[in-house]
């Protein structure tokens, strides 16, 4: 479990990457973030699909797309000085909310444990 855990991270931080990089390209008319651009999300998808041998999909998918967008918008704010407001904070905590719940479901011994 803790080396699916371990490729998740690593395919997160390379989506991340990926999506900022995004942002650089201009369209994809820079050639060098153009080129992270594809090469991040290819590790990204690669690392995904091996953490699925270790992790359920509804669960690694939801943390994988739930942190990455989280992490995108922390960055955006601080980079970019993108608007922060009381509804992003809030999606966010729907956000971490969903996870959480999500992990419950699919970890039987720990949903016992959270309801007693």
């Amino acid at each position: 479990m803790l080396k699916g855990y371990l490729f998740l991270s690593i395919s997160i931080i390379c989506e991340v990457v990926a999506t900022i990089m995004l942002k650089f390209s201009q369209g994809f008319t820079q050639l060098a973030p153009t080129i992270i651009v594809a090469i991040g999300y290819i590790l990204a998808f690669y690392f995904l699909s091996h953490c699925l041998q270790y992790l359920p999909l509804s669960l690694a998918y939801a943390i994988w797309s739930g942190l990455g967008t989280i992490a995108t918008v922390i960055i955006g704010i601080i980079l970019w000085q993108e608007k922060f407001t009381w509804l992003t904070a809030f999606g966010i905590s729907l956000i971490i909310g969903g996870v959480v719940l999500l992990n419950f479901s699919n970890n039987p011994e720990r949903k016992k444990s959270a309801l007693t």
